[in-house]
């Protein structure tokens, strides 16, 4: 019989594997997202609703995997820090296919004077690199790939922000294409908020490896990962613990 530990340790893998894996169908929906929104392509969007109900079945038999390492297991400390932090993690993941779907809905297909317009196609490079980015970080426990994140995250809301202004200025020149203009500017707004959730598993990494939560208000400057005692700086007290956790 193996072992109790060694069981636990192969759960664990177990999980990473299925990050792994939803990860890979939530980037592919954002490809296939754009590929139907700049394209036009119906047959991609018939496509998106079979991949939706898949990202959501993997997203409900991982918590429910997660609550059966924490039922069986009862981590601690840092173990614990893996589980929980899967159970976000997934969570974001579903939230990054649904926005792929989303963005696969939006009409039907840009016309093709109007897309040059846009950095849409640079815009879902970054964004897929950095999902991709996001849960290799996961899998192997890379702060530093985490808090690159961070850095890359602004490049995208610069794309999102002259999107945003050169869809304005489309729509009132050509009134009679204000459809493109505003499908583009929801494209946009979806890929950026992609890269947000892409941020959001970073600080679960960051959370994993170092028991510190980054301050989500403030992680576009350099997140504060080492805790000083005194008055200007309390513990977090968000309902998991009032030490750090690396220090158990």
């Amino acid at each position: 019989m193996m072992a109790p530990r060694t069981t636990y340790k192969e759960e664990l893998r177990g999980l990473n594997r299925e990050v792994a894996a939803m990860g890979s169908l939530a980037q592919e929906m954002v490809a296939k997202g754009m590929q139907a929104f700049l394209q036009g392509d119906a047959a991609i969007r018939k496509e998106m609703a079979a991949l939706d109900r898949e990202v959501y079945r993997q997203e409900q038999e991982t918590e429910r995997h997660c609550f059966e390492v924490i039922a069986l297991h009862q981590p601690v400390a840092s173990d614990l820090r893996a589980v929980s932090s899967c159970l976000k993690v997934v969570t974001d993941l579903s939230r990054i296919g649904r926005y792929g779907r989303n963005i696969a809905e939006l009409g039907g297909g840009l016309d093709p004077s109007a897309s040059r317009l846009f950095p849409l196609p640079l815009m879902a490079e970054q964004v897929l690199s950095m999902v991709k980015d996001a849960v290799a970080s996961f899998v192997n426990l890379d702060q530093a790939a985490a808090l690159a994140l961070f850095g890359r995250d602004d490049e995208v809301d610069a794309l999102w922000e002259s999107t945003f202004r050169v869809s304005l200025c489309f729509m009132i020149e050509q009134p009679q294409k204000i459809s493109d203009g505003a499908y583009a500017m929801l494209a946009a707004r979806y890929l950026e908020r992609i890269a947000d959730h892409a941020c959001n598993i970073g600080e679960r990494v960051v959370f994993m490896v170092s028991g510190t939560r980054v301050d989500h208000y403030a992680r576009k400057r350099a997140p504060r990962l080492d805790f000083t005692e005194g008055p200007a700086q309390e513990p977090s007290t968000d309902g998991y613990y009032v030490t750090r956790l690396d220090e158990k």
